[in-house]
């Protein structure tokens, strides 16, 4: 009786120890199959982008490409930058943007400001090191652009891997596109070592710093204009001054930041035989990307400067002609004026001669 029950006692055992087995295998098995099912599936694209300006709008689309949805939300010429406010879809769109675009550097702070939790950033300003007080036109430097670019194609990357190669291949041919504009400027600065610019407002200072261009522009001016504030008439004055005296090449013109001041100072300039090159601050309509764009500038740039460098040349050979065609006129006249009087001289002689008798000469003591 006691060897049956030990038996049956030590079969319920082996029992229990085996249910227990078979629970634990169960719910480790039920424990991993939620992990997997609560595992998050990658993005299948296209990504949701959104850009605080249309410059960089357009080089997100550049390097997207299809696997990319870009929203711009400041794209008008129309309007100052500067204050612009943004509208409640605006700020709606931002905070539901997978990746967001901005410039940074206090351009616009309404952006930054809105970003969703779960939105990845990507910064000109940060790619640069630029600050608030910073210029912050950062879409015209070569250095932004080549690190917005890089920083775009890292995020796209990290939000939809399977897109890498896509994204890499897209860069690589944006590169070449940069390289071109990039020679480009070089030769430009080779040529004109000592071309000099006026700015109405500092919008395309990295722009003229990378063709090579020095800043003319009165520093008391330049001081109002990157405070958004009136010049003082002084330093007005003295702008007005260096244009007519055509100390700069070209008087750079900012469409976006009209004023009284700006007018008169571009008036001064169609006067004074001094070209005015407009630029706006936003991509404008007619361009396809902000390559063609950079690239359109720098083309327009170079053929201004290239025409007013070929007249200027032929003014100073039209006054080395004149001044020579007078040196020779007043030559000419000196010795005409020379042989009449040696003339007369002679006929004056000839005829005392002839008034002798038999041609001798008078006696001079007669």
């Amino acid at each position: 009786m006691k060897t049956h029950s030990h038996r049956l006692l030590t079969a319920m055992a082996a029992v229990l120890a085996t249910g227990m087995l078979l629970s634990v295998s169960a719910c480790g098995t039920a424990s991993n199959t939620q992990s997997q099912n609560t595992a998050k599936p990658e993005a299948t694209g296209p990504i949701e982008v959104v850009a605080s300006v249309n410059q960089w709008g357009s080089l997100a689309k550049q390097i997207g490409g299809d696997d990319v949805s870009v929203t711009s939300i400041l794209s008008s010429t129309a309007v100052d930058a500067h204050d612009f406010e943004p509208k409640t879809s605006d700020i709606a769109k931002l905070q539901k943007a997978q990746i967001v675009v901005t410039n940074g550097a206090g351009y616009d702070a309404w952006a930054t400001k809105s970003l969703g939790r779960n939105a990845v950033s990507v910064s000109a300003a940060q790619t640069v090191g630029a600050m608030e007080g910073d210029n912050p036109h950062l879409w015209f430097s070569k250095d932004a652009r080549n690190g917005v670019a890089e920083e775009l194609t890292e995020a796209f990357s990290k939000v939809l891997p399977s897109k890498k190669k896509a994204f890499a291949t897209r860069l690589a041919a944006w590169k070449k596109q940069e390289k071109t504009i990039e020679q480009a400027m070089d030769d430009f600065s080779a040529k004109h070592k000592d071309a000099k610019y006026g700015a109405t407002e500092a919008v395309a200072y990295y722009l003229m710093s990378d063709m090579g261009f020095e800043d003319a522009t009165p520093k008391g001016y330049a001081q109002s204009s990157a405070s958004e504030g009136e010049p003082a008439p002084a330093d007005l004055q003295e702008f007005q001054a260096l244009i007519e005296s055509r100390d700069i090449d070209v008087l750079i013109n900012n469409t976006q930041e009209a004023s009284d001041a700006t007018n008169m100072l571009t008036g001064t300039a169609g006067r004074s035989d001094v070209p005015v090159f407009d630029i706006s601050e936003q991509l404008p309509d007619d361009q396809s990307s902000l390559t063609d764009w950079i690239a359109d500038l720098v083309s327009k740039l170079t053929d201004v400067i290239d025409e007013a460098s070929a007249a200027e040349d032929d003014t100073d050979a039209d006054t080395q002609n004149d001044t020579t065609s007078e040196t020779q006129s007043d030559g000419s006249d000196g010795t005409a004026g020379d042989s009449s009087d040696t003339q007369t001289q002679d006929d004056s002689a000839a005829t005392t001669q002839d008034s002798s008798p038999d041609g001798e000469q008078p006696d001079p003591g007669k």
